[in-house]
């Protein structure tokens, strides 16, 4: 028997940090130089350099490291490549939170201070959660993590933009965009998020008519401070209520200034009384009206969401002045209710009704985004996505849960043009340069000292690019590209991406378009999307709403272990995962107990088998009594159907079916029959091969708990390690239709016995007669 013995109750804390230690001396996490292993690559979605592992990060990198080991085990190169994002607008935000504490602003610093207090910042707390990620146990290679700013990094960003420009692709737009007035920067309509409905208020105001039908129309708005930017009244030309105000003149109310009556198709004659505002400088919609009928555009709130004039005519010359005095400067809701107020002092409200509509919030700081006439950079998208539709249609990309296909396929088919400008100091400087002297503008893989044409001073431009435009080029920078790098030519393509649903257009498709267009070949074959981490009341876990639950408290009590099972094993595939961030206790007891339910199956089985143990090879299986037969049986049917699970990403009934197999089979049944004869060398032989195959197959979920009993199973040399070896496969002669037949009748008897025991109140051990 074993000269050891564990100890009563697994304590995570005194294996987790000391094993996952030994993985990292070991090399365990890089992929197998061995040429003639077929690679598997996924590659992490990039968290923001300073961010801190919250649960939705942990069930995404969980997921993650499940699949690695298993594609690790089966003796593929495995490689998980890790790295962060510089995360433009939010880190930027971060830092000037610090400063303003601090009674400065980013213009106080200049660009150039201000960019080194941002490295300054993430030198200091950058990579934490990459750190923490180590904690859960993730296996990635940690010696080719990247970050996006890295220089090489930076190098392939600035190709790309070069490219594209050469091919004409991206190009400078006089456009309505969404306009963050708290990070005073552009954003893109997925970053510019839609929130859920909500009831506010529909203004109706009247427009005093010249020489119209009727002496004034009336509008309805749910944003009356933009009237001050209206440049016409447009009706559908099919109305035929308001047909003949078509030509006539308007009256702007409150600063009185003359505005046409105009007909348009994408007026809906349905929406209000029919008449539409039309504010060409503060209406994506309404810009496209103004373009067609030429209209003047002004600006009449800044960029900080205050009011002001900016001018802005259609034919380039200054308006006149709009916002009356008492609103400049003025905070844009603010202005709203005094607007509404001096309308109601002029007669010209005519009622006000509740109404329910989306608002549209920055996705990083919540603030209400104002559509915003700007002149930006973009992409143009179409050409780049049809390639990635037909990729779909042909079966190349493959989406997990199926039904994630249709909104790919409706993203793509309406895809509008990427606005990749941001104006921001922290992040990737667009390389186009313009010549003060002459004009030349171009773009340029170097920062050049003089004009390409004249010679002259060349200045920049100021703004960086989105953060998604230096991400979507993740699964080939980060090997070495555009350099032809041994390890792009080995690991890219790559198989697998685990990610959320709601970044598959602003990362997924984006990514699959640049593999595409710049390497002529997928990045993936595979999209994982996972649920999402909500509360008991199905609310989406947010440090907003205060009910997140911090994974490393979880780790601290319950140990990696039982986080892992919890996150994997309480979500079927596509399905939320459900989590009460009141009751730690209840929601991670599942994991909890089956790894102190595991540790007590060690200890027993430990405490039984010799040094040395005959391998199941040299047992004649047939001539084994039934329970050794019918739990070989069971074990070939968990093999076959964990393995079949998780190439399925239905990684909780893999779990499941392991856990069934250790806990009620294993322990409940066959440890129970064989207990008499474990002096046998069959029954050892028996005994130690089911507990070393479950676990190899409960590895990947729970790798500390299994690789540190499977350290002490008979015959382990000291430099094995169970991350490393082999997965099991499905040994069809161990497999015995007459035992699984068999051995549940007799189940059934002892079941049956052990209920009249308890109804006579006979005790287990008193023997019947």
């Amino acid at each position: 028997m074993a000269d050891f013995e564990l100890p009563p109750q697994y304590a995570p804390r005194d294996v987790e940090r000391g094993l996952y230690r030994r993985w990292v001396d070991r090399g365990a996490f890089a992929p197998s130089p061995d040429p003639r292993r077929e690679p598997y690559v996924i590659v992490i979605p990039p968290p923001n350099v300073t961010a801190v592992l919250h649960m939705g990060q942990g069930l995404n990198n969980v997921t993650q490291d499940v699949l690695i080991r298993f594609e690790r085990m089966r003796g593929r190169a495995a490689l998980w490549l890790p790295g962060t994002d510089h995360a433009g607008i939010a880190t930027q935000n971060v830092v000037e939170r610090i400063i303003a504490s601090e009674g400065k602003s980013r213009f106080d610093l200049g660009r150039e201070r201000f960019v080194e207090r941002v490295w300054a910042f993430v030198r200091e707390t950058g990579n934490t959660i990459l750190e923490q990620l180590k904690v859960i146990g993730c296996s990635c290679d940690w010696s080719r993590t990247r970050f996006t700013l890295d220089p090489d990094y930076s190098r392939a960003v600035r190709e790309v933009f070069v490219r594209l420009w050469e091919e004409g692709l991206i190009y400078r737009g006089h456009r309505v965009i969404h306009w963050c007035s708290r990070c005073l920067s552009a954003l893109s309509d997925e970053e510019a998020e839609a929130g859920e409905p909500e009831t506010g208020k529909l203004f109706y105001i009247r427009y005093p008519v010249e020489n119209g039908p009727a002496p004034y129309l009336t509008v309805a708005t749910t944003r009356p401070e933009t009237m001050l930017g209206d440049t016409a009244v447009a009706v559908n030309p099919n109305d035929a209520r308001h047909r003949a105000f078509v030509g006539k003149t308007a009256r702007l109310p409150i600063t009185g200034i003359p505005i046409p009556i105009i007909a348009d198709e994408a007026v809906d004659p349905l929406f209000g009384t029919g008449f539409v505002k039309v504010t060409p400088a503060h209406d994506a919609a309404d810009f496209e009206i103004g373009v067609r009928h030429k209209l003047d555009m002004p600006l009449i709130m800044r960029e900080d969401g205050t009011m002001g004039d900016e001018g802005g005519r259609a034919d380039g010359r200054t308006g006149g002045q709009r916002v009356p005095n008492e609103l400049l400067g003025i905070d844009r809701f603010e202005a709203r209710e005094r607007i509404v107020a001096m309308l109601r002092e002029q007669g010209l409200l005519e009622k006000i009704e509740p109404h329910t509509y989306s608002l549209r919030r920055c996705y990083r700081c919540d603030t209400i985004v104002e559509p915003r006439l700007s002149d930006q950079w973009f992409v143009k998208m179409k050409p780049l996505a049809e390639p990635a539709l037909r990729a779909y249609h042909k079966g190349e990309i493959r989406l997990v849960p199926e039904r994630w296909g249709a909104t790919y396929e409706h993203w793509l088919e309406n895809i509008r043009d990427w606005n990749i400008s941001r104006q921001l100091w922290w992040g990737h400087r667009i390389p186009v340069f313009t010549c003060a002297e002459c004009g030349e503008r171009w773009a340029d893989r170097h920062d050049p000292l003089s004009c390409r044409r004249c010679g002259g001073t060349v200045e920049q431009d100021p703004d960086v690019l989105d953060t998604w435009f230096s991400s979507w080029l993740w699964p080939f920078a980060t090997l070495g590209w555009p350099d032809q790098t041994p390890d792009l030519s080995r690991f890219y393509p790559g198989h697998t991406l685990v990610t959320a649903p709601e970044i598959l257009f602003f990362w997924v498709a984006r990514m699959i378009m640049a593999g595409y267009h710049f390497l002529g070949k997928r990045p993936f074959a595979t999209v994982y999307l996972h649920g999402t981490v909500r509360d008991m009341q199905h609310r989406k876990m947010s440090k907003s709403l205060g009910n997140g639950i911090d994974p490393l408290d979880v780790v601290r009590v319950y140990g990696a272990d039982a986080l892992r099972w919890t996150a994997i094993a309480g979500i079927s595939l596509g399905s939320d995962l459900i989590l009460d961030p009141n009751d730690l206790d209840t929601t991670f007891a599942p994991g909890r107990n089956f790894a102190n339910k595991l540790w007590n199956i060690g200890r027993f089985v430990l405490a039984q088998l010799p040094e040395s143990v005959q391998p199941i090879e040299s047992i004649d299986v047939k001539a084994l009594p039934l329970a050794d037969r019918w739990i070989l049986s069971r074990l070939q049917a968990t093999v076959a159907e964990a393995t079949r699970s998780l190439e399925q990403f239905r990684l909780d009934e893999a779990a499941k079916r392991c856990f069934e197999f250790a806990w009620k089979e294993l322990a409940d049944w066959y440890v129970e029959a064989v207990k008499p004869r474990l002096a046998a060398a069959a029954a050892q032989a028996v005994l130690a091969y089911c507990f070393d195959t479950v676990l190899r197959l409960l590895h990947p979920v729970v790798p500390f708990i299994t690789e540190e009993l499977w350290q002490k199973l008979p015959g382990r040399k000291p430099d094995e390690l169970l991350i490393l070896a082999a997965w099991p496969p499905t040994e069809l002669e161990l497999a015995d239709a007459q035992a699984d037949q068999e051995f549940p009748l007799v189940q059934e008897a002892i079941s049956s016995i052990r209920m009249l025991r308890a109804e006579y109140r006979v005790p287990p051990k008193a023997r019947l007669r």
